[in-house]
């Protein structure tokens, strides 16, 4: 170990300073996330009248309990033809042409003038027909013929209204309007396929936006509420004349909305390009809302989102959308009311910088669409969620924007630099190199960090943050299994606890030290507002966590070979691949091999919400209970298993068990990559990752303390139990 310092120690501290400007990135990155602290709740309001339809109270009375508990905010979603045929005053028909057309005398359902009108224009099976007719109480059907004018085309349409009380509209449709169901296939008498079809069943140009109910706007906003209307826009319908007719929608209501939270496929008026909305949203100080999946990685992007938040600054926030799987998590995992959505939300806001909760109402189980109606439920929801945040300096208000934080370009180089130099001291810990090779190999990772800095300053930071997440965890690696080596090589092999534990909590420590500077070195390069927004993302989080462990298994050989209990060197020898290829590996090998490579995948592929494993039940239990009681959570492979695993690893290499050093030490180099891992997210505030591993090392210790008591237990009985069988079998 120290030889192999005093021969680096030029480029350590050259590593060591570029550490310190990660610091220093970090740190200013830290500032923006201070001041990042209110979140924001919008209703929706569609779900909210379905419940109210469920419960004694009107849509007015649940508004203003939602008031009371602090939310402000309803989103609106303006009307189109199928919530004016579903659930309006409006009596609507509209249908496209595909279906009018299958029967033969459909001319004789409309007004001959209208079918005449039609005719001479020309139709095709993706046109739309809308027909409006009489109702008691909402005598309007200027309503939808007027937005009809003011959105569309003069060429795209025709409005006939024979008398005050119904109207006709033709809605001149093209293929790329269609929207199709899947594909269904006719059988025969013997249920064998005959043949597929696939069926057009409805057109874009009914889900087309045409304002907002008037009803709806007077009973939020006479609630002392504000509209945050959704507006669906979906191209070739999408020009300046379409959003023209939108904004003089919200106008006539008084309505400046605090945030656009954009739906359809693009932004208002993109047919025209990006600045119609751009020009609306500075000159009315408006926030962008970027909605983000139900996987809870990256946002949803729709045309045009991405420039609209370049353009104005990063006037931008994170929104996080009731998903249908959430809302039936009332008296989910044996709770016994809403705690469970509260535990989503929660790490919603204070992970994953969401700043905005688009809240629908609760549901009861996931096979039901029974809301949950007690208006309590909803007020101890809030209550609890406000109560936790609080210990974060989170509350409720408008939501918070964060300041638009670009790391310097200078700054960029260094952090690349620091990479390239940590994977060029890598050599140095499995091979006998001399320092001129080692500077030598420096300078050429310093030539090529330097060329791709000035070629590909974009794809740069990645690389720059994907390499030291490998390379600083591969150095902890070499760091604490040469530590390991260096103590069993001190300490005789009886040698007392008391002597063993001291050693290896120290070389966990500096371990998980080298591992946090390589999580700084990780997040310095993408600490900029668009990565903490989720508008750029880290990549390769699977391949950086393989890396380290096929680099453990290297050093593990070049330190031990094929578990040699009395190896001095630290050189890879050609010989130690030749073996290892050769060796014949037992039937306990297989299945322990067979073992590690399962648990190996799951690790794998339990990381993230994109695959098909599931974290069990009894340990998302047990993380919520440490996340109510702890400030951050800690991960549970890093104190339960890694951590005491190189305690263990040392324990072993003083006890001259080679095998058991191996895999207690594997296990340790996960612990070590995800520390580097946890600076991965870039999302997730700074001090959460801190006091993260802050928990993880110490409940390691803890933990590694224990096991190491234990297995030094089992292993005087094992001995003892073996020494009796050899002198049974000597008698």
């Amino acid at each position: 170990m120290k030889q192999y310092i005093k021969r680096n120690a030029i480029l350590l501290i050259i590593l060591a300073l570029t550490v310190l400007v990660s610091i220093i990135v970090i740190a200013n990155r830290w500032r923006v996330e201070s001041a990042n602290k209110t979140y924001d709740v919008v209703l929706d309001y569609n779900e909210l009248e379905w419940m109210a339809e469920q419960s004694g109270h009107d849509v007015s009375w649940w508004l203003k309990e939602f008031r009371s508990m602090g939310v402000t905010k309803v989103g609106l979603t303006e009307e189109n033809l199928t919530t004016l045929m579903e659930d309006s005053p409006l009596n609507v028909t509209a249908t496209v042409m595909e279906k009018v057309m299958q029967d033969a005398g459909w001319r004789d359902n409309y007004p001959e003038e209208f079918v005449r009108e039609i005719e001479s224009r020309g139709f095709d099976r993706f046109d739309v027909i809308v027909e409006i007719a009489n109702t008691n109480d909402f005598n309007t059907s200027r309503f939808l013929v007027q937005a009809v004018e003011e959105r569309f085309p003069a060429d795209s349409y025709f409005c006939m209204e024979p008398s005050a009380d119904e109207a006709y509209i033709f809605l001149d449709g093209v293929v790329a309007d269609a929207l199709y169901g899947s594909i269904g296939k006719y059988n025969d008498t013997k249920y064998k396929g005959f043949v597929e079809r696939t069926e057009m069943l409805s057109s874009k140009l009914m889900y087309i936006s045409l304002g907002l109910m008037p009803e709806k706007v007077e009973l939020i906003q006479s609630a002392g509420m504000e509209v945050i209307p959704r507006t669906m826009s979906y191209s070739r319908h999408n020009d300046t004349q379409y959003a023209e007719a939108v904004i003089r929608g919200y106008e006539q209501y008084n309505i400046t909305p605090d945030y656009i939270i954009v739906g359809g496929e693009a932004v208002i008026g993109f047919d025209d390009g990006v600045d119609f909305a751009l020009n609306y949203l500075q000159d009315n100080q408006i926030t962008i809302g970027l909605i983000e999946t139900n996987v809870q990685r990256e946002n949803i992007m729709q045309t045009g989102v991405a420039a609209e938040a370049i353009a104005t600054d990063y006037n931008t926030v994170r929104v996080f959308s009731m998903w249908d799987y959430l809302q039936y998590r009332y008296g989910y995992y044996g709770y016994s009311g809403a705690e469970e959505i509260v535990n989503a939300l929660y790490r919603a806001i204070v992970e994953r910088n969401i700043r905005v909760l688009y809240f629908k109402p609760i549901k009861q189980t996931d096979d039901s669409h029974i809301y949950i109606t007690d208006v309590e439920v909803y007020r101890d929801m809030f209550s609890s969620l406000n109560q936790r945040l609080a210990a974060h300096g989170i509350s409720m208000g408008r939501a918070s924007v964060m300041e638009n934080y670009q790391i310097p370009s200078l700054a960029m180089l260094v952090l690349g630099l620091g990479a390239g130099i940590g994977g060029a001291l890598l050599p140095d810990t499995f091979l006998s190199m001399k320092r001129k090779w080692t500077l030598l190999l420096a300078g050429l990772a310093a030539v090529c960090v330097a060329g791709a800095w000035k070629v590909l300053p974009n794809t740069f930071r990645l690389l720059a943050s994907f390499a030291s997440a490998v390379v600083f965890a591969c150095l902890a690696a070499a760091f604490f299994l040469m530590a390991a080596k260096q103590t069993g090589q001190k300490l005789d092999r009886n040698a007392g606890l008391i002597k063993i534990l001291p050693r290896a909590v120290a070389i966990l420590a500096i371990a998980v030290v080298i591992s946090l500077s390589g999580g700084m070195m990780t997040a310095a390069p993408l600490s900029s507002t668009d990565f903490m927004l989720e508008l750029g993302i880290f990549r390769g989080v699977k391949v950086a966590q393989l890396l380290p462990l096929a680099f453990f298994c290297l050093l593990f050989l070049s330190y031990y070979g094929l578990f040699d209990k009395d190896r001095k060197g630290n050189n890879l020898d050609p010989k130690d691949i030749v073996t290892a290829l050769k060796w014949d590996i037992p039937v306990w090998g297989l299945l322990l091999l067979a073992v590690v490579g399962l648990a190996g995948y799951y690790y794998l592929a339990r990381t993230g919400h994109e695959t098909n494993v599931t974290v069990s039940d009894v340990e998302l239990i047990f993380r919520n209970d440490l996340e109510d009681l702890l400030l951050a959570r800690p991960r549970t492979k890093e104190f339960l298993v890694a951590f005491p695993g190189i305690m263990l690893a040392v324990y072993c290499a003083v006890r001259r068990l080679p095998f058991w050093t191996a895999l207690f030490g594997l296990a340790g180099t996960i612990g070590l990559t995800s520390v580097c891992n946890t600076f991965m997210h870039i999302r997730t505030p700074l001090y959460l990752g801190f006091v993260r591993t802050g928990y993880s090392l110490l409940l390691g210790i803890l933990i590694g303390v224990i096991f190491i008591l234990c297995f030094e237990g089992l292993l005087r009985l094992t001995r003892a139990i073996l020494k009796k069988y050899a002198k049974a079998e000597q008698k």
